[in-house]
């Protein structure tokens, strides 16, 4: 155990508050605290005629900050140049450090752990006993925390910062190895696509599939979906992936009702819009089963097509999908520029034979992706345990 001394934080912390009467012309920038210590962020940008209260604070680069609210959720951070001059409302009360004891840095990460976290839950007080509990300002400074020499301090900064950065670069290569694994995937089933085109005779695909799209039912009709017994699939639920279950259901009527539609087992999905990498992404139904309107349903015909090679036909243009859209509010595809996809149609015999290596392929890259997720929790100890012996002076 470390001989250092039990400092309360109101030796180190001074109050500070910079009250700014609001102007209704002026713009302010507001300011969040993220919860596990990670940080403060710009939550919005008003003007003042936009704003309830009658004053905000300002914030000055160096100031230890903390949101009364979510201090049991670790909403402690330290004011970065970037937030310098932002503002904060009367939740969020802000600290100087006292820089001839105190390194702000090691504050912050002393406050970057669960152990503390639970400690504010204890002294936090309020109306139930997590939601609205608050740290009020008195019960903070009052906390004790292990406090070395400056320069102590500061050699168990640079220790917390050096291991920081190498999970960083293990964060990023483990992306990047992720990232490269599903690429070998799209790379080998493009592949087989551009070999078919160049051997076989080209058909658009709208002339040999019937294409459709699914619909919405109103969801202010609670019996619609309460009740409901039929699968409803939206795009984030296509994951190039069978699809067994949806998260939600709708009943017969929601279908009579709406431009909604069942469609069966076998049906190939694909999204044509939706948010981050969603849109280009497939899925085949071994339900029967109805989509929101985002997905186009493919319906191919059995002595034509196997479902999974259409489907790894498709996703063999997940990049070419994401390069090219429609214009509107989002980038997205369309039905008509679905049934204009060029394919070609092997013997049934041939289109298994492509199944199956890559679906082979597809296991392999699964089973290493596996293996990937499960360092993560690995390296998700790793910090917690090297805060745990800095404050324990065994760093």
């Amino acid at each position: 155990m470390t001989a250092w001394p039990m400092v309360p934080l109101s030796e180190i912390l001074l109050p500070t508050t910079r009250p700014v009467p609001l102007v209704a012309t002026e713009t302010y920038r507001l300011l969040g605290a993220h919860w596990y210590a990670e940080g403060l962020y710009i939550k919005d940008v008003k003007a003042g005629s936009e704003i309830q209260a009658d004053r905000l604070f300002k914030v000055s680069a160096g100031d230890f900050v903390y949101n009364r609210l979510f201090a049991w959720k670790g909403s402690f951070a330290l004011a970065g140049k970037e937030v310098d001059g932002c503002y904060v409302s009367g939740e969020f009360p802000c600290f100087r450090v006292c820089e001839s004891r105190l390194d702000g840095r090691y504050l912050h990460y002393y406050f970057a752990r669960e152990t503390v976290w639970n400690e504010a839950l204890g002294l936090s007080s309020g109306g139930t006993p997590t939601s609205r509990n608050r740290l009020k300002e008195k019960r903070l400074l009052a906390m004790c925390i292990p406090l070395p020499t400056l320069e102590e301090q500061r050699r168990i900064v640079e220790r917390i910062e050096a291991v920081n950065a190498l999970l960083g670069e293990a964060l990023s290569l483990r992306k990047q190895t992720t990232e490269a694994t599903e690429l070998l995937l799209y790379l080998e089933a493009k592949r087989f696509r551009e070999e078919l085109l160049l051997q076989g005779k080209q058909q658009v695909l709208g002339e040999i599939t019937d294409i459709s799209s699914g619909g919405t039912p109103d969801r202010s009709n609670a019996s619609f979906w309460l009740e409901g017994t039929i699968p409803w699939v939206k795009t984030g639920e296509l994951k190039d992936s069978d699809i067994n279950d949806s998260e939600e259901k709708i009943t017969p009527e929601a279908v009579s009702y709406s431009s909604a539609k069942v469609f069966p087992p076998e049906t190939v999905l694909i999204a044509m819009y939706g948010q981050g990498q969603t849109r280009g992404r497939t899925g085949i139904l071994k339900i029967a089963a109805a989509t929101n309107q985002a997905c186009a349903a493919i319906s191919p015909k059995p002595d034509m097509f196997v479902s999974k090679f259409l489907q790894y036909w498709l996703r063999s243009l997940y990049h070419e999908m994401r390069k090219e859209t429609r214009a509107g509010a989002q980038p997205n595809w369309n039905a008509g520029m679905i049934s204009r996809i060029k394919v070609v149609m092997p013997s049934l015999a041939e289109q298994l034979e492509v199944v199956d290596k890559l679906d082979t392929l597809e296991r392999q890259v699964l089973q290493f992706q596996k293996t990937l997720n499960e360092t993560d929790s690995e390296l998700a100890a790793i910090m917690p345990s090297v805060l745990k012996h800095a404050f324990s002076g065994q760093l």
